[in-house]
Formats: structure tokens, sequence, C-alpha cells
């Protein structure tokens, strides 16, 4: 009898003890697994940060700051662009505006995805001054809205130029450089054109 209880038991103890086992085990592979995973995670977390911080140190404050600058000129020469298009009385005014909204529109888009890759995103809204002059260029009409709109013109396309050539040989990303060289003769052309315009105002 005593024999056999103590067999009872030590069968018993066994299998506890295998349970014990089988279920530490797995719990013990989890922790393994979970470790892995997250350090895994926090690795690729890291590398797309690094990959992030060393696309936007690459591009200095000045060049910065001229994408921002560029992206607002741009976005004001379509946008009061569009609203010559609809107010100018002049039809050589309407020809050029049509201009401004073609020629900057198509600058914009190649500049808004050039800024993409290097982490920065353009406004899409005009602010501060620009805005303020797009209010007052709605508030006239006819041929006091041809002459005020093209003085704008004449005055911006001067800064941008002086901006864009700047750019052009003096950036130190590549990208923008090239970028700005290559956008450069179109705003020379638009201020001739734009001074040739307001001449005749």
């Amino acid at each position: 009898m005593f024999r056999r209880t103590a067999g009872v038991i030590a069968l018993t103890l066994l299998a506890a003890c295998g349970a014990e086992d089988r279920t530490g085990q797995p719990e013990t592979d989890t922790t393994a697994t979970t470790g892995q995973s997250v350090q895994e995670t926090s690795t690729a977390a890291a590398t797309t940060t690094a990959t992030s911080g060393g696309t936007l140190s690459a591009m200095s404050p000045e060049d910065k700051e001229f994408v921002v600058k560029a992206g607002m000129g741009g976005l004001f020469e379509v946008q009061s662009g569009t609203l010559a298009l609809q107010k100018a009385s002049s039809a050589e005014v309407k020809t050029f505006a049509q201009r401004m909204v073609t020629d900057h529109g198509k600058a914009n888009a190649e500049l808004a995805q050039l800024a993409t890759t290097k982490g920065l995103a353009l406004a899409t809204e005009l602010d501060g001054d620009t805005q303020e002059a797009y209010e007052h260029l709605a508030s006239l009409s006819g041929a006091e809205f041809d002459k005020a709109y093209m003085q704008h013109m004449v005055e911006d396309h001067g800064k941008a130029v002086a901006d864009f050539d700047k750019a052009s040989t003096s950036s130190s990303d590549a990208d923008l450089k090239a970028w700005a060289g290559k956008t450069l003769p179109t705003l020379r052309e638009h201020e001739t054109m734009a001074k040739d315009i307001a001449r005749k105002m």
C-alpha cells in the first residue's frame, strides 16, 4: 500500500514539474520574441529619425528661408493672376496674368515636390504682406486694378530674380540650386514683360 501510494505521489510530482516546464518555456520564448520585436522596432524608428534628421540638416537655414519665401511668392503670383483674369480690363494684362498662373503653377508644383524630399512643407494660404497685397488688389477694379497689379508684378519679379539668382549660385543644396537655376530664366522673362506692360499703364 505504501509503495503504491508513493508511486502515485511520484508520478503526480513529475507531471506537475513537466507542466510547469511546458508552461514556463513558452513564456520565456514569448518574452524573448517580444524583446527582439521591440528592439527591431526601436532600431527602425531610430533609423527613420536619423534619416529624416540628416535630410533636414543637409539644407542650410538660408536655403530653408529661400524655399519658404519662394513658395509664398509663387502662391501669390498664382492667386493674384487668377484674380487679374477676373478683374483686369486690359487684354494684355489678362494675357500676362494667364502666364503667371501657368508658369508659377508649374514652378510651385516642382518646388513643393522638392520641399517634400527635404522634409519641408510649403504654405497653402497667403499670409502677412502677401495677404494684404491680395486684399488690396481685390478692392480695385478696371484701369486702377491693372496699374496696381502690374506694379506689384514689377516689384515682385525684381525681388524674385535677385533671390533666385543668388540661390542658383550660392545654395548649398544641389537640388535647390539646380531648380533655382532652371526657373530663373522664366522669372527674368516675366520681369521684362511686366516692365513693358507697366510702362503703358
